[in-house]
């Protein structure tokens, strides 16, 4: 797996990021988010929806309390996931994550909630405070080889 470190300076760097990553996705992919509350896992998400349903305005909100918002683009279904309330990966895939992973792409934030059920070709990005800003580690499985231009920013 390939890491890369990127400096998110502002929320405008961040939203770039999220916006590279929305247009990259495929059907099965999953993006794992990790982070403290705060650190910009949901505005990386909403950035990655917006800029996949081309509408930088559209309405995406967390899906802290409904667990699961699902939207559909022209090509793809994607799941914005938040698997913090859970106590387990069995109350994940209760709510038809599997399906999920093999039918949409899956951004998924808390997915440590997953333990060991989370897909190994996840693209693995763990979000954190630096200075004023925050720093984005991006581990990069085989499966996002082709598309690592995207963080080329």
């Amino acid at each position: 797996m390939t890491e890369l470190s990127i400096d998110l300076p502002d929320p405008a760097a961040t939203d770039r990021l999220g916006a590279a990553i929305g247009h990259a996705l495929r059907m099965g992919d999953v993006v794992a988010l990790h982070g403290d509350l705060g650190a910009g896992k949901s505005a990386l998400s909403r950035a990655a929806i917006r800029a996949r349903l081309g509408d930088l305005e559209a309405e995406v909100p967390s899906p802290t309390f409904t667990l699961i918002q699902t939207y559909e683009t022209y090509d793809l279904e994607i799941w914005h996931v938040d698997l913090y309330r859970l106590d387990s990966s069995a109350d994940a895939f209760e709510l038809g994550l599997d399906e999920a992973f093999a039918m949409a792409a899956c951004l998924i934030e808390w997915p440590e909630r997953l333990g060991g059920d989370l897909p190994a070709d996840a693209l693995r990005i763990d979000i954190a405070h630096n200075g004023d800003g925050r720093r984005a580690t991006v581990r990069i499985p085989k499966s996002w080889r082709d598309r690592t231009r995207i963080f080329n920013l």
